[in-house]
């Protein structure tokens, strides 16, 4: 049987080895429906390759001039025209590769639909995790973890049981600025903060590898995908990005999951589960050519950050949604060259303390809190 996708985020990076896998394996997978929102040159190319029913893009505008260019496919936009890709009946699996939190409502409505669920937006349990999760198990829909940790620590967790687990072992490059004191970071730029040493990503995410918000946000989405508390999830620094995490059982037994720094992988592994198939072409792994791991405790002096996010995924609540809002305002304001790398985290210090935290949020208060922190932050700068 072929899996039928709605892909979230077609033209960025996890979009784009999204669909590498699927084009290396067309009696497999296809993709019905996609989104993208202004690569319209890059779009156009996707379109006239993949040949999908439904696309959702950035505006109004751009939808009715797609829709004169590709008269068989029907073209909506916006965050309702997310909503609307993944409700097609005939879709199997919804991958979200969206950044940000307009991956929020269109993956609840796949899960209140009961697709299958691939995420790569990290942004939607660190917003609503409980919600999320919540709706899940009510609708009996599975989230397959698509970022390499989390799909680390998901295979190797396959067969085991979750109370034997003593902590999840998540691992961190350390980003572009990994070899530099808090003194050298004053003055960093744009491109040196782009200057990943492992991975090849989009803007945001590479900036918030960076700061570490990119692993804070991972804490507190494998806290939701798997049911741990926070003092059961760390992070280790890995430079060499080959232990992708680990499982510490309460035996004493340390599994691991290893590879490529590669995101076919763990894309292709949530597209085929349960099952396993060959990757077309996969990247040389070999670990006599490597020599050496190596593994250092986490300085949370160093990456201020990461300590922010582990309290706010304690504080629970909108914290979370709070200090995900925030980032993202001023992470953009670094991308535009408004602000200094280092004044991100001041503005995400600043908005946790705010005093519009909601412990029992619903989904408007959630949005509600989302929308005001961002306006906050933007009047800030």
């Amino acid at each position: 049987m072929v899996k039928k996708i709605s892909l979230l985020g077609a033209t960025g990076s996890v979009g784009e080895n999204t669909i590498a896998v699927v084009m290396a394996h067309p009696d497999k997978f296809k993709i019905n429906s996609l989104s993208f929102y202004q690569n319209v040159k890059k779009g156009r190319e996707l379109i006239r390759l993949l040949q999908p029913k439904m696309v959702a893009v950035g505006t109004q505008a751009l939808a009715n001039e797609l829709s004169l260019e590709f008269p068989n496919v029907i073209f909506t936009y916006g965050v309702e025209g997310l909503s609307e890709i993944v409700a097609l009946p005939e879709i199997d699996i919804v991958l979200t590769a969206v950044s940000g939190s307009v991956g929020l409502l269109p993956t609840l409505t796949a899960i209140e639909l009961g697709k299958t669920i691939a995420l790569a937006n990290k942004e939607t349990l660190v917003m609503a995790g409980s919600i999320v999760t919540d709706l899940a198990r009510r609708k009996n829909v599975q989230l397959l973890p698509v970022d390499s940790e989390h799909s680390a620590i998901f295979q190797c967790l396959q067969g085991e049981r979750l109370a034997e687990v003593d902590q999840l072992m998540i691992t961190a490059s350390g980003g572009s600025f990994r070899e530099k004191s808090r003194l050298e970071l004053e003055n960093v730029t744009l491109s040196d903060a782009l200057k990943h040493p492992n991975w090849s990503m989009g803007q945001k995410i590479t900036i918030d590898s960076a700061t570490m918000m990119n692993k804070g946000l991972e804490v507190i989405e494998a806290h939701w995908l798997f049911g741990l508390d926070y003092d059961k999830i760390k992070v280790v620094l890995h430079k060499e990005s080959i232990v992708h995490s680990m499982v510490h059982f309460v035996d004493g037994a340390v599994m691991a999951q290893m590879g490529a720094s590669d995101m076919r992988e763990p894309i292709q592994y949530a597209l085929s589960y349960p099952r396993r198939i060959p990757m077309k072409q996969p990247k040389p792994f070999d670990l006599t050519t490597i020599g050496a791991l190596h593994f250092e405790k986490m300085d949370f002096q160093r990456f201020p950050l990461l300590a922010l996010a582990y309290e706010s995924g304690k504080m629970g609540g909108t914290a979370p949604t709070m200090m995900n809002a925030a980032n993202e305002i001023a992470t953009a304001a670094f991308i535009a060259g408004e602000i200094p790398f280092l004044a991100i985290e001041t503005y995400v210090e600043k908005a946790i303390k705010m005093e519009n935290y909601v412990k029992h949020p619903d989904l408007t208060t959630i949005l509600t809190v989302d929308t005001e922190t961002r306006n906050l932050v933007k009047s800030w700068l």
